[in-house]
């Protein structure tokens, strides 16, 4: 298969696209990739992990936020948050052991949490003053099993 029937495969069907090009890959057949489209598949799984670090990190801290200052509902719901703050946690375990998705999870925490912030006020209905203008939860805390506010 040439190149432009091999990019056409990828535009009507991804799957065998898929398994046509492990073949090749396993069978050193460089000249026959697509390149231009695997080279868009490889920086595309790379921006997934980094998007999922991103949303797995929004959810944490908004359980985190919810946790420590909607007393109003903790007793409520207390037991359901630490569930979801353990579960957000164990996720980003997995993905935090790459050393360059860390190294993102660090400098997107400053980033990520007036988002985060800004969706429990909506969700609470309590005063935006209660909440910490920036986070204030370490690296540490937000990874650390034991850690509740």
């Amino acid at each position: 298969m040439n190149n432009i029937e091999n990019s056409s495969l990828y535009e009507q069907d991804y799957y065998l696209w898929l398994q046509d090009t492990y073949q090749k890959l396993e069978n050193k057949d460089i000249n026959g990739l697509d390149l231009r489209h695997l080279m868009e598949e490889i920086l595309a799984l790379g921006n997934e992990q980094k998007r999922k670090v991103s949303s797995y990190l929004r959810q944490l801290l908004i359980h985190l936020l919810l946790y420590q200052y909607w007393e109003a509902e903790r007793e409520r719901c207390g037991k359901g948050w630490q569930t979801e703050i353990d579960n957000f946690r164990f996720e980003l375990e997995l993905l935090l052991k790459s050393k360059t998705l860390y190294n993102y999870f660090l400098q997107e925490i400053q980033e990520i949490y007036p988002k985060a912030r800004k969706q429990v006020i909506k969700k609470t209905d309590l005063p935006a003053t209660i909440f910490p203008e920036y986070c204030l939860f370490t690296s540490d805390q937000l990874l650390d099993s034991e850690f509740l506010p």
